[in-house]
């Protein structure tokens, strides 16, 4: 993938998800191309498109801790480096009831936003509408953010930090 290609991240954000078993299968069995994230430990669109930025950089770098770049965005909003952690906390399981799925493409290659989203079973709402089903309390413990932290700064700020950081400390 040659540097200068310009990507995309496009996110669609669904709750009332009624099979997302199914979906989690045909991800790992590659079926379907797309990160499957579970949207209680997001806080905004944002901190999913600085993981998709640091996964699209570590790939044409060489250096992925992950097999693939789907992989990769969902371990980078980890703020630790246990990928197995990652993935539970992070990941979509079989019990979600709302999934975000954030996909990587060329912005002339977008056809296969329309044949994923279709195989969802639930509705589709704005991403921006994040905020009504990230689950506060646990983002924050999560990623440790202190009372200091957000009295001078916001959540995001906070999280954003410890993803950018998890590789230095």
């Amino acid at each position: 993938m040659p540097i200068n290609l310009k990507n995309v991240v496009t996110q669609c954000l669904f709750k009332d998800v009624k099979n997302a078993a199914e979906l989690r299968k045909a991800a790992i069995g590659g079926e379907i191309s797309c990160a499957l994230i579970n949207p209680s430990m997001v806080v905004g669109p944002f901190q999913v498109q600085i993981a998709a930025n640091k996964a699209l950089h570590l790939q044409r770098v060489g250096k992925m801790k992950t097999r693939s770049l789907y992989s990769e965005v969902i371990f980078n909003l980890c703020p630790t480096n246990n990928i197995s952690e990652a993935f539970k906390k992070f990941g979509t399981s079989d019990s979600d009831s709302a999934v975000l799925i954030a996909l990587i493409h060329t912005e002339e290659d977008s056809h296969n936003i329309d044949a994923i989203c279709a195989k969802v079973d639930g509705q589709q709402i704005p991403v921006e509408h994040l905020a009504t089903i990230s689950d506060i309390p646990k983002v924050k413990k999560v990623y440790k953010v202190t009372p200091a932290e957000e009295a001078c700064g916001s959540l995001l700020d906070a999280v954003v930090c410890r993803m950018a950081v998890k590789d230095v400390l």
